[in-house]
């Protein structure tokens, strides 16, 4: 067994069963984040969404450490999952892969009793120091679905409330609810559009076949892209596309950047439908009349090239 697999006696009595490890400050089985640090560089927030006020209540309220974000459980879930896979197929340990599946399977079942609102129909943006709820819509949840963390009925719900308006600015998902009271549209982590985010949030509504839906951001990615000078910046403005059809800047916003420049290359993938199964290249395309014909050539699996036309 890897040794990072390992835990002591105590460590299995104290922590939540799943969870091993110095990322679960009080041992409840959610990986969370409080600084340790009082210059005044250090950082209050140390998810993607890093700014000093980016987790905040519906109410525009900060929450406080330690915060326990929803995606991270996700990533964490597909983690496990993973490293179930590598433990049967390369290194032959049946024991360890189950013990993974079975972690993962019941932090599925915890995570949807923590963290969805059943008042508001969607999921907590994270858990505070309190383990209250952050009750703000966020682009967090979209990646859940990345994740494959939901049941599919919970993925459904993700997926229509994803779409509504105040969070589908037309260009791309919003970094919070425009029904929220932190949000503003050229607020750096409450309300903008991060190119990066949405495609991450296609691919995993593509990941449950919501596959219109998937096919709609992608496209929308794309389009902004063009507008950009297929220079994407790391984040842009979140207003609602209008008659203008152009998306708007956000001010010092870095152009080009890297999250955003790989942004592009996932939205293929969802509208091409692309994955690797059994050391095959298959594809399903769900590509818009508008984006026709899509074409993607020289793609390397196993050493083979491979084109892939819609």
């Amino acid at each position: 067994m890897p040794p990072w697999c390992v835990a002591s006696r105590s460590t299995r009595a104290r922590r939540s069963p799943g969870w091993r490890g110095p990322a679960d400050l009080d041992g409840d089985g959610w990986l969370e984040y409080r600084r340790r640090s009082d210059g005044d560089g250090a950082l209050d927030n140390q998810g993607w969404k890093d700014s000093d006020g980016a987790i905040l209540f519906s109410d525009g309220g900060r929450a406080e450490p330690p915060i326990a974000l929803c995606e991270i459980q996700g990533y964490a879930y597909d983690a496990r999952l993973r490293a179930a896979r590598l433990a049967r197929e390369f290194w032959s340990d049946e024991e360890l892969a189950d013990r993974l599946e079975r972690d993962a399977e019941e932090m599925k079942k915890r995570f949807d009793k923590a963290f969805w609102i059943p008042s508001r129909g969607h999921y907590a943006l994270a858990l505070n120091g309190e383990k209250s709820p952050v009750d703000s819509l966020t682009s967090n949840v979209g990646q859940l679905l990345w994740s494959g963390i939901l049941s599919a009925s919970r993925a459904r719900q993700t997926v229509r409330r994803l779409m509504r308006k105040d969070m589908y600015s037309g260009w791309g998902i919003r970094s919070m609810s425009a029904e929220n009271e932190g949000y503003n549209p050229l607020e750096y982590h409450n309300g903008t559009v991060w190119p990066h985010d949405t495609p991450l949030i296609a691919e995993g509504m593509r990941r449950y076949g919501f596959t219109a839906e998937a096919s709609e951001l992608a496209r929308s990615l794309l389009t902004a892209a063009e507008r950009f000078e297929f220079q994407l910046p790391e984040v842009f403005a979140a207003f609602p596309r209008d008659d203008a059809d152009h998306p708007v800047e956000y001010p010092d916003a870095l152009r080009p950047q890297a999250w955003a420049a790989g942004a592009p290359l996932l939205a293929l993938r969802t509208l091409l439908g692309l994955d690797v199964v059994g050391g095959e290249l298959r594809a399903s395309p769900h590509v818009p009349h508008v984006l026709r014909p899509l074409e993607l050539s020289g793609v390397r699996v196993r050493g083979k090239q491979v084109d892939v036309e819609a």
